[in-house]
């Protein structure tokens, strides 16, 4: 049997899950989006023709926001899907989900902060790079502040107390992605800005300040596969030697398949000494990742009870943190 027969039932399980388990207490316009796909074997169909790894329900909603539909009622939503339907399918095929979220740099300070600067700072998966501007956002942990700017990062602490947290000296920022994204250019700009979701008004505030930031001075950002230790190697070359370099991976190890993460970690863990490694002398790797997504974690972890996402240095576990940064468990 063709497998492109299963797709529209495919397209409708997908998007009635996304109904039932992601939008509800999050959007209702996207949980109303996702419910009309899911009833409508016309729009199933029409979704269908898109690969599966450019059809997550988040992304299908962002393009045809960008495209101009109706940020509303459902049956207004199904009308320019179905009037506009080969430029939804062919732009959602060029797209992909590149969710840029300052935030998370609340939950890499507390690694950042263990590490000697100056630091040189690389990213892999980096999108628009707003990642790589810790040291120019002011932060909120509970009680305690942090620095000084128009972006200003909360995160409720859970748990122990944070150890003794500093802004970090960045001497250098740098940032792989498949598709880089440039804060300068508009329509990157509202790419980024529109796969926020619509309910989302203080998240949409933060990036677009976050984006000002980094328009301002604009880091290295090379497109390529983020997962290629040659490619990381060879930007990691341009780094000042003076500095410590410093690899983060907050958030893209699941789109990096199995083996080839294994590797990629192989390479971000090698001893300072090893020649695989990323560049002579060693780097720090910081990740806040779900810890199913591989076993270099040190303890060990057993992601059946651990919350949220963990936050790692080198390897070894500092804390539970939420997956876009709003809160942080130490456990160091």
């Amino acid at each position: 049997m063709d497998p492109d027969e299963n797709a529209p039932a495919a397209v409708a399980a997908r998007f009635a899950r996304f109904a039932r388990d992601e939008a509800p207490g999050r959007s209702a316009v996207y949980l109303a989006w996702a419910t009309a796909v899911a009833d409508s074997p016309e729009l199933c169909a029409i979704l269908a023709r898109i690969p599966a790894t450019h059809r997550q329900p988040p992304l299908v909603f962002a393009v045809t926001r960008m495209l101009g539909a109706p940020v509303g009622g459902a049956d207004d939503w199904a009308a320019f899907v179905r009037a506009r339907a080969d430029e939804v399918v062919a732009e959602c095929a060029a797209r992909s989900l590149q969710t840029n979220e300052p935030l998370r740099c609340a939950a890499l300070l507390p690694a950042l902060s263990l590490i000697e600067g100056p630091i040189a700072l690389l990213e892999l998966g980096a999108s628009g790079g707003l990642c790589l501007y810790p040291d120019r956002y002011a932060y909120r942990f509970g009680d305690a502040a942090l620095g000084e700017s128009d972006v200003v990062m909360e995160a409720e602490v859970r748990g122990r107390p944070l150890p003794p947290i500093a802004l970090p000296d960045v001497v250098w920022r740098a940032g792989i992605d498949l598709q880089p994204l440039d804060a300068r250019d508009a329509s990157d700009r509202a790419w980024l800005e529109g796969l926020v979701w619509p309910e989302e008004r203080e998240r949409a505030a933060r990036i677009s300040a976050a984006l000002d930031i980094v328009a301002a001075d604009s880091p290295l950002l090379v497109a390529g596969d983020a997962a290629d230790a040659d490619l990381v190697r060879r930007v990691a070359a341009q780094a000042p030697t003076d500095a410590t370099l410093v690899v983060t991976t907050p958030g893209v190890l699941p789109y990096v398949p199995r083996a080839r993460r294994a590797a990629l970690i192989t390479a971000l863990t090698a001893d300072p000494d090893d020649a695989t490694g990323i560049r002579p002398g060693g780097i720090r790797w910081i990740t806040l990742d779900h810890p199913a997504l591989h076993d270099a974690w040190i303890p060990p972890i057993d992601p059946a009870g651990w919350p949220g996402f963990a936050l790692a240095l080198d390897g070894r576990v500092l804390a539970a943190a939420d997956p876009l940064g709003s809160w942080i468990d130490w456990r160091a």
